[in-house]
């Protein structure tokens, strides 16, 4: 017979008890004043300052609602589905993040503008890092996935100077409304690609006009909406994320004007700067000049892209950063 596998004793993480005494929780706020205490003993002074504010909120939310222990299972079960939807191409947790509004504030906080720089937006759950490789004025959608489009403008400075050789990452959804990630059979990239900037800062692609499109609705996130009484849609927009050495990346989307979503949109991404308005191009030799195969018409974004240096945004980050350590210890003298 074989040897029965040894059996091993379980064991710690390694770290001692505190060295200080714990009253047992026997009150409610107890158990606040022993958790935090214990996290004092956080080693990085970021972590410490993170988590105690963490258990904070979260103990105070826990208070005020009086959540009942089946509430709070639901809670727990509700998370765990929510991370075993996830798959490879599919986030389910940055779509549970995007619907709360946390994905919109944590990128506006860290990405403060001025100057005349390109705002951000959200990133949204289905980038994918397989995009093709596409040149200037190629396609990053396939023939037949949706109304024609061209896309054309300059990468830039904020004091107008070109910015050659950024990467430009680029991803939509389908005439149907679909991201390539969200078909079973998917064996390539489609309407998505990377691309890089000119000599000149300029860069141009064909694409497609992209359609409003609810979110995916068959997981936790859908469930969470239904119960909100939210819809689960998003404006049509174009997704452009640009990278060049020495200056801030930026993640943006473009928002064609019109859309009945564009003020409720259900992840918060919109901002008025990045509304856009699509020129209707009728010429059958400009559609062909373009690299358009059918038809005669097409439609035109235009849009300048402009960068913050690194140290442009880190500026910025610091400017926000100390007017809102004012205006928190202005709270905390009343």
């Amino acid at each position: 017979m074989p040897d029965a596998p040894e059996v091993k004793a379980a064991t710690s993480n390694g770290i001692p008890p505190p060295s200080f005494n714990l009253p047992l929780p026997d009150k409610p706020e107890i158990i606040t004043a022993n958790v935090q205490k214990l996290t004092e003993q956080t080693p990085n002074p970021r972590h410490k300052f993170i988590f105690k504010a963490l258990i904070k909120h979260l103990h105070q939310f826990v208070n005020e609602t009086s959540l009942t222990t089946d509430e709070w299972m639901a809670a727990i079960d509700f998370l765990t589905r929510t991370g075993q939807k996830c798959t490879p191409l599919r986030q389910e947790t940055i779509l549970l993040s995007d619907v709360l509004g946390v994905s919109a504030l944590v990128d506006s906080l860290n990405n403060p503008v001025a100057g005349g720089a390109t705002e951000n937006s959200v990133l949204g759950p289905f980038f994918t890092e397989d995009a093709a490789e596409v040149d200037f004025g190629e396609s990053i959608a396939s023939e037949g996935k949706g109304d024609y489009m061209y896309v054309e403008g300059r990468i830039l400075t904020t004091d107008g100077q070109p910015i050659p050789n950024a990467v430009i990452e680029t991803w939509e959804t389908d005439a149907d409304g679909f991201y390539d990630t969200q078909y079973a059979d998917r064996s390539y990239p489609d309407c998505r690609g990377r691309l890089r900037s000119g000599d000149d800062g300029r860069f141009g692609y064909r694409a497609v006009v992209p359609v409003a499109y609810p979110i995916p609705g068959d997981g936790p996130v859908g469930e969470l909406l239904l119960l909100l009484g939210r819809h689960n849609m998003r404006p049509n927009h174009l997704h452009m994320m640009v990278e060049a050495p020495g200056f801030h990346k930026l993640v943006t989307a473009f928002y064609p004007d019109g859309c009945k979503y564009l003020e409720s949109d259900c992840v918060f991404g919109v901002k008025k700067s990045l509304v856009v308005s699509l020129k209707d191009i009728v010429d059958e030799e400009e559609a062909r000049k373009r690299g358009f195969p059918h038809g005669r018409s097409f439609k035109l974004l235009q849009y300048d892209i402009v960068l913050l240096t690194e140290a442009q945004s880190a500026k910025m980050r610091d400017g926000v950063d100390q007017e809102r350590c004012i205006i928190t210890e202005d709270h905390k003298k009343f």
